[in-house]
């Protein structure tokens, strides 16, 4: 048998020890500080909200990414430009990524809108047709206008991007949609001597 007679008492004892003063005032204040921080951000005025911020900081590096190029021409010469500028072109894609991958997939190979990989074109006969689509729209509203949702260097970037899938031939592809039709045009001039709008 084990001797406990010598062991230090081990039961538990609770004492009525008031909470200390500054430990009720720290909790006031993160309570009082997370609803302010609540109210303030959610119901305040608009612009508040981490979203709204961090829009408002998006909208911003936008703009100072195209003011290195300014206002683009939406034209065939600073498409077939573009074509050549890959930093650009991954302008375009990510633009491309954003608003087109619920129709045409993630690489273009087609879901309810036209595998832009191949060489058979549905609505395009010439390299600035794909602005005119993308401005206005086509199908009868299935490939919805986005003339009042990009703005037109958004436009030119993501049109130009989707020029380049052509002959990509994405695995999964949809079948040929269209017609075949030429090639692009190539660039006579360096991109960076690109025409900026008047």
């Amino acid at each position: 048998m084990i001797d406990s007679s010598n062991r230090p008492n081990d039961e538990l004892r609770y004492g009525d020890a008031k909470v200390p003063h500054w430990w009720t005032i720290g909790v006031l204040c993160i309570v009082l500080y997370g609803l302010i921080y609540f109210v303030y951000h959610h119901f305040g005025a608009p612009g508040r909200s981490d979203i709204d911020s961090f829009d408002v900081a998006l909208a911003r590096n936008t703009e100072l990414q195209y003011a290195e190029i300014g206002d683009l021409k939406q034209d065939e010469k600073t498409m077939v430009r573009f074509l050549e500028e890959p930093s650009w072109l991954r302008v375009g894609q990510s633009i491309f990524k954003t608003n087109c991958v619920q129709c045409h997939g993630n690489n273009g190979e087609g879901k309810v809108g036209p595998n832009l990989g191949d060489e058979s074109y549905k609505n395009i006969r010439k390299l600035e047709d794909i602005l005119l689509v993308i401005n206005r729209g086509a199908g009868g509203a299935a490939m919805p206008a986005w003339q009042n949702k990009l703005n037109s260097n958004e436009i030119v970037l993501v049109s130009t991007y989707v020029a380049s899938l052509r002959g990509t031939n994405p695995e999964d592809g949809k079948g040929p949609d269209g017609q075949v039709i030429p090639p692009w045009p190539t660039p006579s001039e360096p991109a960076d001597q690109v025409e900026k709008a008047q």
